[in-house]
C-alpha cells in the first residue's frame, strides 16, 4: 500500500480549513505510531514539523488531548500516553463490546463491490507483512478495519472505536517495531468469508478474534505484568 496515498485518502476533501488538516496530520502520526509513547510534544516544535501556525496547532492539541490521544502532564508538557496492562484489559474490553458488533452490522450490508475493496486491501497488508513494511502494514490494517466500520453504518459506535484505536496505535508501532512483521495476527480472511457470505455471527466471531489477537500482541510488548498495573 502507498502511503502517502493511503493519507490523502484519510485526509478527506481538499480546501479544509487548517485547524482541520493539522488535527488529522497529527491524528495520524499518533494514530500509526510516529510519536511514541511517552513522547512529549510541544507547539513549536509541532509548528515546525508540520509547517503549520500556532493557532491551529494549539487547537488540535486541545481536541486530542480531550479524546485521551494525548495527555496533558503539567508545565506545558503533552505527551502520548503510556500504555500499562490494566488500560490495555480495558480497551480489549470496549474492542471486544463494540467492534464484533460493527463487523456484524457490515456483513449485513456488505455489497460485492465493498468484500472486493476488503480483498485488496488485505493483499495490500499482506504485502507489507511479506516484506517487513511497519508503517505499510498499520496503516493498511487501519484502513481495512475503517472500511469495515463505514459498512456498518453506525457513526456512534465507529466514533467510539476510532478512539480506542487512538489510545492503542503507538503501542501497536512500538510492538511492530521491536518483534518486525512476521507472524502477525490476522484474521482478516476469516472476516471476508463471513462478509463474502452474509454471515452476520461468522463475522462477529471472526472479529472478536482478530481483536484478541492484536491486543495480546500489545501486550506481549508490554512485558510482564507489575502489580501496580
Amino acid at each position: 500500500m502507498n502511503k502517502t496515498a493511503s493519507r490523502e485518502d484519510m485526509s478527506g476533501p481538499a480546501g479544509l480549513p487548517a485547524h482541520e488538516q493539522v488535527y488529522r496530520h497529527l491524528r495520524e502520526m499518533i494514530l500509526f505510531g510516529e510519536l511514541a509513547p511517552g513522547q512529549a510534544v510541544t507547539i513549536q516544535g509541532l509548528t515546525e514539523t508540520l509547517g503549520a501556525g500556532m493557532t491551529p496547532v494549539r487547537e488540535a492539541l486541545r481536541r486530542l488531548t480531550a479524546e485521551g490521544a494525548l495527555d496533558f502532564q503539567g508545565n506545558r508538557r503533552i505527551a502520548v500516553p503510556v500504555l500499562d496492562h490494566a488500560a490495555l484489559e480495558e480497551l480489549t474490553i470496549a474492542r471486544r463490546a463494540l467492534e464484533p458488533e460493527l463487523a456484524r452490522r457490515a456483513a449485513e450490508r456488505a455489497s460485492p463491490d465493498v468484500v472486493e475493496a476488503l480483498s485488496e486491501i488485505d493483499t495490500s497488508i499482506d504485502t507489507a507483512i511479506r516484506r517487513g513494511d511497519v508503517p505499510g502494514y498499520l496503516i493498511g490494517n487501519h484502513a481495512f478495519h475503517a472500511r469495515i466500520n463505514a459498512c456498518a453504518d453506525a457513526a456512534i459506535l465507529t466514533g467510539l472505536v476510532e478512539g480506542l484505536w487512538l489510545r492503542f496505535g503507538p503501542s501497536l508501532r512500538v510492538v511492530c517495531g521491536r518483534f518486525g512483521t512476521e507472524g502477525l495476527p490476522d484474521r482478516h480472511k476469516d472476516l471476508l468469508n463471513a462478509l463474502s457470505a452474509g454471515d452476520a455471527d461468522a463475522a462477529a466471531s471472526a472479529m472478536d478474534a482478530d481483536v484478541c489477537q492484536g491486543m495480546e500482541q500489545i501486550a506481549l510488548g508490554l512485558g510482564p505484568a507489575r502489580p501496580s498495573d
